[in-house]
């Protein structure tokens, strides 16, 4: 990814595409008969997805080779994207939530049951990101990407090994830190250095958790969310929470910052699948399916993995890659990390009380 021509490429669209407007306004440039779904010329598909998550160029593509106009917006973390969703009338078509996310989701009715059968390139997904444990029957959701939470590092104020959660309170990084703005991962972390299940649902375990995080939180530089790469590209912060392919976008040694590492705490961290969904009351359902299959054609997802550096399930995409990116541990971590590693799931009426904590912890 050339981060230089696509912040510029960004700002350009910042009006269109990533403002939640069409990111073409133009009529169909043929025939309604010369598309593949002749059907669905000129209607309108609304997706929501994660901020930097996508080539911009792949919404010009399926515009270009559906006539249907596509509506994108971004969320920065799970918990709004579903208070969006499920408060506001929002009409949205395509979602992609994380895994405990989607579970919830399915679980409240929020989501359509996907008719598989008419996605072509289904095929191409791994087996290992199908039937897990938030759709365990394969009917509401097909990956996208996966990855992990860690510590990104500037080297050159960091001259210790990064090995655990604990750098957080190790007293060397007071205000010389982020944390990050999300309540399942931060929370997540803090039971993870613990010794705790990053899922605990124990009330004294949670306020165990409480207290220590307060005490980092006390002395960080801030919470941050998609900002975190410019502010480590900048040097701004010894260390930050950062998600995997943030992490290898901020390392690009051309565009990025390369005295920037990524670590995976010892202690074990999220491994987390975000995977792309309809939701029930969808106004384009069969536009949406067909959005879906085209992220899954190998050309569309071999972009899309290029330009944002995340772990890809498309087993051709996957297939594709050169040997210095399947054994790189920030993108494919080895098996023993992944053993360390929990995927969050949906802490029903539990969560009530990690957003009791989160407040507090924002709120100082």
């Amino acid at each position: 990814m050339k981060r230089t021509v696509a912040l510029l490429l960004m700002a350009a669209l910042m009006v269109g595409v990533f403002a939640g407007c069409s990111n073409s306004d133009a009529e169909p440039s043929k025939s309604a008969a010369e598309y593949p779904y002749p059907e669905l010329v000129g209607s309108t598909l609304n997706v929501y997805n994660w901020g930097d998550y996508i080539d911009p160029d792949v919404i010009g593509i399926f515009e270009k080779e559906t006539g249907i106009k596509v509506v994108y917006d971004t969320f920065d973390f799970n918990e709004s994207m579903y208070t969006k969703v499920k408060n506001s009338n929002a009409a949205y078509d395509v979602v992609i939530p994380s895994d405990y996310m989607i579970k919830r989701m399915i679980d409240e009715d929020m989501l359509a049951k996907i008719d598989m059968s008419k996605l072509e390139n289904y095929s191409k997904i791994g087996d290992n990101y199908k039937s897990r444990e938030y759709d365990p029957n394969n009917e509401y959701s097909v990956a996208y990407m996966w990855g992990t939470l860690g510590i990104l590092y500037n080297t050159t104020m960091v001259d210790e090994p990064v090995d655990s959660w604990g750098v957080y309170w190790s007293g060397k990084y007071d205000n010389n830190a982020f944390l990050m703005d999300s309540v399942r991962d931060t929370i997540g972390m803090t039971l993870k250095y613990l010794g705790y299940s990053l899922n605990s649902t124990s009330k004294e375990e949670l306020d165990a958790a409480e207290k220590k995080l307060a005490e980092a939180a006390s002395k960080t530089l801030g919470f941050t969310g998609d900002d975190v790469k410019d502010k480590m590209i900048a040097g701004e912060a010894a260390i930050a929470m950062i998600y995997s392919g943030d992490a290898v976008t901020c390392m690009d040694p051309e565009e990025g910052n390369p005295d920037l590492a990524y670590a995976i705490p010892k202690e074990g961290t999220n491994l987390w699948f975000d995977a792309m969904c309809i939701l029930k009351d969808a106004p384009n359902y069969d536009a949406a399916v067909k959005f879906i299959d085209f992220m899954c054609r190998t050309d569309i997802a071999a972009k899309n993995r290029d330009y944002i550096n995340y772990s890809t399930p498309q087993t051709e995409v996957y297939e594709s890659l050169d040997d210095e990116i399947k054994n790189d541990p920030a993108q494919y971590p080895p098996q023993e990390v992944m053993d360390k590693s929990e995927v969050f799931v949906d802490l029903g009426e539990s969560v009530s009380y990690y957003d009791h904590i989160w407040t507090k912890i924002i709120n100082g």
